[in-house]
């Protein structure tokens, strides 16, 4: 049916099956993405669950580089910077502001390629429906032009056309199927980031803490 369809039908079904190798790739390898992140960062927070200071979950986690140590980084770095030039309010706030900043960069990362899915879901049915329209049409022209309304003769022009449209919808179906899946694990991974955003502020606010009741134990003495 491919062979003996018209060239524009033909485009259209090399067109779908691309997109449905596009759509396994991306869904293969965001599977890998995804589960090595999440396994990373639940032990990279299970690792840093006894910490009791921003330098002991650095050590604690050592070389690994993820998106719990660039939380930490971000709060050392502030403190470092902020350090008898504010308040500790206005320390948490730009670190928050900090933190906030990587939760969004890591979110875009995570979600590079679901884009792509929710394009090939959402037009690839209407890419078959123009390959079928333009075929059966196409069927309609050679009727006219062979003066019959034979079965035998109808019949496999019109076959090769709906082959478009089928082969839309399994572009599309596994397409949609896929991108509702990942955009409940990426929320699941995101929540996990907010976890280690919230360790990375609590160890911050200790080291504040700290800082100010060794200060206030020198004043006394």
């Amino acid at each position: 049916m491919f062979l003996s369809a018209d060239v524009l039908v033909k485009a259209v079904m090399i067109g779908l099956a691309f997109a449905s190798l596009v759509t396994w790739t991306i869904f293969i390898a965001k599977m890998i993405e995804l589960s090595l992140i999440q396994r990373k960062l639940r032990r990279a927070l299970a690792m840093i669950g006894d910490a009791r200071s921003l330098a002991e979950a650095q050590f604690a986690l050592g070389a690994r580089r993820n998106v719990l140590s660039a939380l930490l980084s971000a709060a050392m770095r502030e403190a470092r910077l902020s350090a008898g030039i504010s308040s500790d309010s206005g320390i948490k706030e730009r670190a928050a502001s900090s933190f906030a900043e990587i939760v969004r960069a890591e979110a875009r990362r995570v979600r590079l390629g679901m884009g792509v899915l929710a394009t090939i879901g959402a037009t690839s049915p209407f890419v078959g429906l123009f390959g079928t329209v333009w075929g059966i049409m196409n069927s309609f022209i050679g009727i006219s032009k062979s003066q019959t309304t034979n079965l035998a003769v109808v019949a496999p022009g019109i076959a090769e056309a709906l082959l478009a449209t089928a082969l839309g919808l399994v572009a599309a179906i596994p397409a949609v199927i896929i991108y509702n899946h990942f955009a409940r694990v990426t929320k699941g991974y995101l929540e996990l980031v907010g976890r280690a955003s919230g360790a990375a502020g609590r160890l911050l606010s200790r080291d504040l803490d700290r800082t100010h009741g060794a200060a206030h134990s020198r004043a006394a003495e």
